[in-house]
């Protein structure tokens, strides 16, 4: 693997790449610390601080993870790349219930550029909205509630416009610096800046653990760590592969088909989707509950009491129930066991002891169903770890190798040592994964 590391970086375009991505990685880091004109940088660290402290920020932690803590500082990459995300999942999920996008997913790469120049208009109008939101709520000093520090001296309605539009802007410019990584570095732009994000806050997070906790609890946290992400990478590259036979067809002189294949049906098959999914529903509760803060009504204390903090029993039962429901309406929506059987049966493609058709679509759909939920526990299993370790060693904050992040930094990692192995043998060099 260092063999072919270095052989990497003896390719003068492979060489170029990777240091055009590392550049844009920095750029990106950079971003993240530059405060929002208007704001106070000081009230800020002084918040930011006292909730580190008693964990009062858990609410927007999701929101904050995939800013790479740009979102808590009120930073101009305030609102990072969870806007593209966000408009990525509803343009996926359109496409199932609107025929016209579907019509554009199966033109090609022609309607793929038309899906992907409306990912850009949603990502925009999210932007604004979730921009004009953190603001006000900035403004209301509800970002840190037991923090009394005044973040926006001065909340005109310029100011607030200012603020607003540098957000929105900030998102624009990453969601640019993702295509450019895809276009000019190794590729997965979006991806490599949601791994930056969050791969920058494990340092940071351990050594607050060595802080709190002492040298044994820290070299406890770093073997599990070690243990959770071979665990991780062995069940990302499990697969159950089903055989498909082609028959010989004679065209002319010439005999095509005759091969044998097969379908690779990975255990994981939604990703972090799920995940993502679940912490957004839970989010939106406990969001509205805070804009009633001053209420006594018995739904507010309610959601405050259970839904805001993350070791209560009915949120981690919550959370683990809709990241199972979520993985399999995600499967559902993505594989499709007729349209595989459809095409199968087209080009003369069979199951080896399966009739063509209708029983090819319900073996498929027998499979997935119980590969899906190997799947689905498994995703709640790892995103329950930060709230376990929230109930035994207090480190929910602090804690990096479990739930949405541990799943993203694995995931991004794999995929891209993968493309650059790629591009090695299209040199005839040895991989990384030899």
């Amino acid at each position: 693997m260092l063999t072919a590391f270095f052989r990497a970086f003896r390719t003068p375009d492979l060489r170029r790449k990777i240091f055009f991505t590392v550049a844009i990685m920095a750029l990106f880091r950079l971003g993240s610390y530059i405060p929002t004109p208007g704001v106070d940088y000081s009230a800020v660290r002084q918040c930011i601080d006292q909730a580190s402290n008693d964990n009062s920020n858990g609410l927007y932690a999701l929101v904050n993870l995939f800013s790479g803590g740009a979102l808590l500082q009120l930073s101009v990459f305030a609102l990072g790349i969870m806007p593209y995300i966000t408009a990525s999942i509803i343009i996926q999920l359109l496409t199932v219930v609107i025929p016209r996008f579907e019509a554009l997913k199966e033109e090609g790469q022609s309607g793929t550029a038309k899906l992907t120049q409306y990912t850009r208009y949603l990502t925009i109008g999210l932007a604004v909205l979730q921009s004009t939101t953190f603001v006000a709520i900035a403004r209301s000093n509800q970002l840190f509630p037991n923090c009394s520090a005044n973040l926006i001296p001065n909340d005109d309605m310029f100011t607030l416009g200012v603020m607003v539009l540098t957000m929105t802007a900030g998102t624009g410019f990453i969601m640019w610096l993702g295509e450019l990584v895809t276009e000019k570095g190794i590729g997965n732009g979006m991806s490599l800046l949601i791994f930056t994000s969050i791969a920058a806050s494990f340092p940071s997070s351990l050594w607050a653990i060595k802080s709190e906790h002492g040298y044994n609890t820290f070299f406890l946290v770093i073997l599990l760590g070690l243990l959770i992400m071979a665990a991780v990478i062995f069940v990302e590259q499990s697969q159950r592969r089903i055989p498909v036979q082609y028959a010989k067809r004679q065209v002319g002189r010439r005999a095509y088909g005759g091969t044998t294949t097969y379908i690779p049906i990975k255990v994981n098959m939604a990703g972090v989707i799920p995940v993502i999914f679940a912490s957004s529903l839970l989010y939106l509760p406990a969001l509205i509950a805070q804009f009633q803060h001053n209420s006594t009504a018995g739904w507010v204390v309610w959601i405050n009491d259970n839904l805001v903090k993350g070791d209560h029993p009915i949120y981690i039962a919550a959370y683990f129930v809709l990241i199972v429901f979520f993985t399999y309406f995600y499967v559902a929506i993505t594989f499709n066991p007729d349209e595989v059987a459809e095409n199968m049966k087209k080009y003369g493609g069979f199951i080896p002891g399966i009739r063509a058709g209708r029983p090819t679509a319900d073996y498929l759909e027998y499979v997935l169903s119980r590969i899906t939920l190997a799947g689905a526990l498994y995703l709640g299993m790892v995103a329950l770890i930060p709230l376990i370790a929230l109930v035994l060693v207090n480190a929910n904050q602090n804690f990096p190798f479990g739930g949405t992040s541990i799943l993203i930094v694995v995931g991004v990692g794999l995929e891209t040592v993968k493309q650059i192995e790629s591009q090695l043998q299209q040199r005839h060099y040895e991989g990384f994964l030899r």
